[in-house]
């Protein structure tokens, strides 16, 4: 058995290597640069068209763009922002955070291209509800059905055994049991209650609740990050100096943290960094797809800002907070890590950690609700719409026995299904980048004209 956990960690650490990393990393500066450094010219743009009420009301999809977009944040922003945040960084250093910048903002240009193309391509299924994503772009885009079948089947596996379950569900239940005391049983069985009220209603309910709670756990965690910055405001420009210095130097072992290469910075920034806010692995496109739009550009502008809540503000808030305690040096790990920050940063042992198990609850919650959707699309995609129940009810066994498993086996094949999602989706978005290019080019000229005809007729 440990020679196939071993043989399993192999595999992993193959999978989520230098080459997938250089894809994942490599596709988005290709769009970065293919489209005019889009995600930075158009950013103002798409924030303003998330807020923005402007849309078609008979534009065909199933619930508004704004809800579309808080349904994909729903599943990016989870455990990664606490746990994935302190990984990279005792593992890297604080250079690490400077990595998962880098590969946020490549990234933003890699989801606008993805969620472009589900709208795109998407279909309608025979229950009239909008269907689309990698599966529907790798089939009708590439042309290639098998392309289409493997990806489906790897998002299923992480939406059954990786991140829509599992860790998910433990991070729940560890927080509820060590901050306010209720068992993990207790916990097991609200938590699952509550997964199927909000779930069996399908995308409508996931997305009601979404859009919601997305933005309001956000901005609770922001603003308890933001007391942890001020009271330490007088650091503040150091830890980004030290952010910037060790992302391009190696980092010296300090108290409980053993040292790391730059080489060792750059990989765990971007692992984790992709990790967190998935540009590229293909997962919000199948949100991205549900949109009422009848423009794919304007949807993919939408989508892109995904990244840019999930990793340029709030992972950064968490680094931020862990580099400015002194958190990064403790023998911390993970969750403990952050809420050691919290607790040093708020000089308090009681409300700081109080504060990181309700984020942590919360941004656990969401994620299995977001990965529900994603496992449901793919279904629809390999068995029909037949299938859905079944699916639904295998999904609430699974988030059920999370509080009795404690499988690292499991988490390890999750890591890398998750990670071969992107292989398949990567093809795609290569295969079909003349379209997005075509299809952004003619959305910004139609925009000029517009204007330019608004200003000519005042």
């Amino acid at each position: 058995m440990n020679n196939f956990q071993s043989l399993l960690q192999t595999i992993d650490s193959f999978v989520w290597g230098p080459p997938l990393l250089i894809l994942l990393v490599g596709t988005g500066a290709y769009f970065t640069f293919r489209l005019g450094l889009i995600q930075f010219r158009h950013l103002p743009t798409a924030l303003k068209l998330v807020f923005s009420r402007s849309e078609n009301s008979k534009a065909k999809g199933d619930v508004s763009s704004f809800a579309a977009l808080c349904t994909a944040l729903s599943a990016t922003i989870g455990t990664g922002n606490i746990v994935g945040v302190a990984t990279a960084i005792k593992l890297g250093g604080p250079g690490a955070l400077f990595w998962m910048w880098l590969a946020a903002l490549f990234g933003m240009a890699t989801k606008y291209a993805e969620c472009l193309l589900a709208v795109k391509y998407r279909k309608v299924d025979d229950k009239g509800q909008m269907v689309g994503g990698p599966m529907y772009y790798l089939q009708y885009g590439v042309g290639s059905k098998l392309l289409a079948t493997l990806f489906a089947i790897f998002a299923l596996g992480v939406a059954c055994f990786g991140i829509g379950t599992f860790p998910q569900v433990n991070a729940i239940l560890d927080a509820s049991h060590l901050s306010f005391g209720v068992s993990r049983e207790i916990s097991a069985v609200v938590l699952t209650i509550l997964v199927a009220i909000v779930t069996i209603g399908g995308i409508k309910s996931i997305a009601k609740v979404a859009g919601r709670v997305v933005p309001a756990m956000a901005v609770f965690y922001v603003v308890a990050c933001l007391f942890v910055l001020i009271a330490n405001a007088d650091q503040l420009f150091a830890a980004i100096e030290l952010v910037v210095v060790s992302a391009f130097t190696s980092t010296a072992a300090t108290g409980g943290f053993l040292g790391a290469g730059m080489m060792l910075a750059i990989q765990s920034g971007i692992a984790r960094g992709v990790f967190s806010n998935e540009s590229g692995l293909g997962s919000a496109p199948m949100a991205a797809a549900a949109a009422k739009t009848d423009s794919c550009v304007r949807q993919g502008l939408i989508s892109m800002t995904g990244t840019f809540f999930d990793t340029i503000i709030i992972c950064t808030m968490t680094g931020l907070a862990l580099i400015l305690t002194g958190a990064w040096q403790s023998d911390f790990a993970g969750a403990a890590m952050t809420t050691h920050a919290f607790a040093v940063g708020l000089s308090s042992d009681t409300l700081g950690p109080m504060l990181v198990s309700i984020g942590l609850m919360f941004f656990a919650f969401t994620t299995i609700l977001g990965w529900n959707y994603y496992g449901e699309r793919c279904v629809v995609f390999l068995m029909g719409t037949k299938a859905v129940l079944p699916y639904k009810i295998l999904f609430l066994i699974l988030v059920a026995s999370g509080a009795f498993l404690h499988l690292d086996m499991i988490w390890i094949i999750a890591d890398i299904v998750n990670g071969l999602m992107a292989v398949p989706n990567l093809i795609g978005l290569i295969a079909l980048r003349h379209i997005v290019v075509a299809e952004t080019k003619a959305y910004f000229n139609s925009t000029s004209k517009d204007e330019h005809e608004l200003v000519t007729q005042n």
